[in-house]
Parts: structure tokens; sequence; C-alpha cells
């Protein structure tokens, strides 16, 4: 396959899988602003949407306070931030037309009839009609991935789009996670409390999690399990470990298919064997910022890998 076609469909995983992340952090955003707290807590609901999204940098450079107008168009629909979900669909569908015949029938409409309806969608005013605009974004994205599930051929293009989204959803769990760790909470708010315990649970919806958790915990909502269920275990599918194992997985077949295993190989599965030997305690214990942190850079030099390895 030519590098510049499965840098395409690397990049469509991407774009499809940020566009979904978006949806759910300015839906969740939405529940947390509502909740009466002291010193501003809608406020720090909105930045943190900004700072969870990766973007609070260029969303700064505007000069524009951080509150629900603002964030929403930002993040939404501005065409200034290339990891918009306006932006995110574009970018989808230009990578797919470029690869068109590397695509199903079914995927292809898939993403070029989100890309339609997304010029008929507008730009929701109103917090209802824009609940139902996230909603759409949600089942475009669900449609695309399902498309690509039962259509695709396990082929080389099948997991270039795989592994793009895996990567994606690696680090928007761990984004999501470092930001209401470390910044969601403001001062004079008791660490455990209502507002505590209501931000972690808004966490596990916004990553559909919450049955999940209860499944496997049997008990309320702690952080330290949270923690754990979107670190370290393996049956969560957008936790770091899950995530990190279906990279490993799609690097592997990309080494079969091509006769030959590299540095991204190399490095995904150092990643994958560091998250099996952790626990929630040594974690917490050398810092779950810092954790957080360290897997965010290394996932950064995974992604780089694979763009010298494949991409360009």
């Amino acid at each position: 396959m030519l590098s510049r076609t499965a840098d395409s469909l690397y990049w469509i995983g991407r774009y499809v899988e940020r566009a979904d992340f978006l949806a759910r952090i300015l839906e969740a955003t939405l529940r947390l602003s509502s909740i009466p707290s002291r010193d501003g807590g809608a406020e720090q609901a909105w930045r943190g949407a900004v700072d969870s999204a990766g973007v609070g940098w260029a969303f700064d450079a505007t000069e524009r306070p951080a509150n629900e107008k603002t964030v929403r168009e930002y993040l939404a629909f501005s065409d200034d931030n290339p990891s918009s979900i306006r932006s995110c669909l574009i970018r989808a569908r230009t990578n797919a037309r470029s690869v068109r015949t590397a695509l199903t029938v079914e995927l292809w409409e898939a993403i070029n009839g989100a890309w339609n309806a997304l010029g008929e969608q507008g730009q929701p005013a109103r917090r209802a009609e824009f609940i139902d605009f996230l909603g759409w974004v949600k089942t475009v994205t669900l449609s695309v991935e399902g498309a690509a599930s039962r259509t695709m051929l396990r082929n080389d293009a099948f997991w270039f789009l795989r592994l793009g989204a895996s990567i994606e959803r690696a680090d928007n769990t761990a984004r999501l996670l470092d930001v209401k760790y470390h910044l969601l909470l403001p001062e004079g708010e008791r660490v455990g409390g209502q507002l505590d315990y209501f931000q972690w649970t808004t966490l596990l919806r916004e990553v559909s999690a919450l049955t999940a958790y209860r499944w496997v915990y049997r008990d309320s909502v702690k952080p330290w399990l949270v923690a754990d269920l979107l670190v370290l275990n393996r049956q969560m599918p957008r936790s770091l470990a899950s995530c990190q194992s279906a990279i490993v997985d799609h690097l592997e077949r990309l080494a079969a298919d091509y006769g030959r295993r590299g540095p991204s190989q190399r490095i995904a599965s150092a990643r994958l064997s560091l998250l099996e030997e952790s626990s929630i305690q040594a974690v917490f214990q050398s810092g779950l910022h810092e954790y957080i942190q360290d897997f965010l850079d290394g996932n950064n030099a995974l992604g780089q890998a694979v763009a010298e390895q494949y991409l360009s």
C-alpha cells in the first residue's frame, strides 16, 4: 500500500474517533456546568472541556472567556479549530475521498453521508437542539465504526483505520482522566464530596462506562476504582490497557502483512508490558497526573514512530 493511502486511512480513524470524543466531552460538560458549586463551577467545567480536548493553548490564543457559548462554538463548529467536530468530520471525508477505492461502499456512504448531513445541521443556538446535535454526532461515528467492522476485509487498509482510532482513543481517555483528577474539583470543594462524586460519575458516563463500573466493582463510585477501570482493566474498551492491546494487535497484523517488524511494534509492545506490570496502587503512589503525562508522551512518540515507519 502507498504511504499516502495508509496515511489517509490512519487519519480517517483518528478524526472520526476525535469527533465522537468531543461530542462526549461537550455532553458531559453540559451536565457538570448545571451543578451548583462554589467559586465558578460552570466556568471551571467549560475550562476543563477545552483542556480535555487538548486545545487549551489554542483557545486561549483567541482571547475569549471560557463559557458555554464560546466553548460550544470552538469545540463543535469553529473552522479555526482543526480539532472541532465540524473540522474532524470534514477532514475524515476529505481523506476518505482520496482513498475511495480502499473503502467499501457502506463505509464511504457512512462518512460521506455524515459530511452531507453536517451542512444541514447548522449551528444550534438552543441547548436542547445542541444536545440533539451531539447525539447525532455519536450516532454517525457509531455508523462509521460499524460499517468498517462489518464490511471491510481484514487487510492492511482495515488495520491502518483501526490503528488510528485506537491511538486517538488512548490519548482521549488519558486526557479525560487527567483533567478530572488534576483540574476539575474547585477549591473549597471536598474530595469525596457530592460534587466530586458527580464529576467522577459524569466521567464514567462520558466514556459509556457507568454500567461497566457497577458490573465490575459492585461498589459506589470511588476515584481509585474509576482510575483502575480506565487505566488497567483490559475488559473496558476505552481503557488505556485495552487501547494499547488493540494498538499492539493492529501493528502486529501489519507486520505480518508486510513481513517485518519495526520500531512502532517494539515501542507498542514495551508500552503494553509496562501497563500489564502496573497496579493502581503503584500508579497513585507515583502520582496519577505524572503517570498520565508519561503515557501521553509515550503515545505521541508511538504515533511519530508509526508515521515514520508507514505513513511517510
